[in-house]
């Protein structure tokens, strides 16, 4: 494979998002998806941003932000809860494939964090695993409401914070290449509807956050 140049975490954040407002506007370039690409990038893989998303169906990440093969790194978890699985997959991005951006990938209508305000209101608890789900999220469910956030996406926009803030807490690797700028760490909110990605939270960038469509 053709080694490229390594975008900055600034220009990758911009492939994204320009990927985005393709999907958005329904111009699509389904770039990397050819025959070609799957023949250059057979021998090693070179991604430009890890994606920690939620395992939803409606949040295909090669497809909302129209990328192709080789492009992201993706990791996803219902309701985009870590465990240290998570954080090696993402280290693993970072460390050794020299990935520049993290994007945590929230969306509306969540059912994880459904389930964890249910939980809070009725006292009842999911069976099986599901409530370890429910409970890694229910921290930033109580932290919106602590902070008199109870509509659905301010309880969405605080898990996407609290996610971004707790990869860097746990992450030293992670945390000490966001210090250098060598990586940045943001979060994103998607929306069902309309398709389209708004920045919640970003840590590590030093040049403005681009215009959002």
């Amino acid at each position: 494979m053709t080694e490229i140049k390594t975008p900055t975490p600034h220009e990758a954040l911009e492939l994204l998002l320009a990927g985005n407002r393709r999907f958005v506007a329904g111009t699509p370039q389904h770039p990397n998806q050819d025959a070609a690409r799957r023949a250059e990038v057979a021998p090693a893989q070179q991604p430009f941003a890890v994606l920690f998303g939620c395992s939803d169906s409606r949040l295909a990440a090669e497809i909302i932000f129209d990328r192709g093969l080789g492009d992201l790194f993706v990791v996803r978890t219902a309701g985009q809860v870590m465990g240290p699985e998570v954080l090696g997959s993402i280290e693993y991005g970072v460390d050794l494939l020299g990935c520049p951006l993290v994007v945590v990938l929230g969306h509306d209508s969540c059912g994880a964090i459904g389930a964890a305000c249910a939980a809070l209101e009725d006292g009842m608890a999911p069976a099986g695993y599901v409530r370890d789900v429910v409970e890694r999220v229910t921290p930033s469910v109580l932290a919106a409401r602590a902070a008199g956030r109870i509509e659905p996406e301010q309880i969405l926009a605080e898990h996407i914070r609290h996610t971004v803030d707790l990869l860097l807490d746990r992450s030293r690797l992670l945390a000490d290449k966001v210090t250098a700028r060598q990586t940045a760490v943001v979060g994103l909110r998607y929306r069902l509807a309309d398709g389209g990605a708004e920045i919640i939270a970003a840590r590590g960038l030093d040049t403005a956050i681009p215009a959002l469509p």
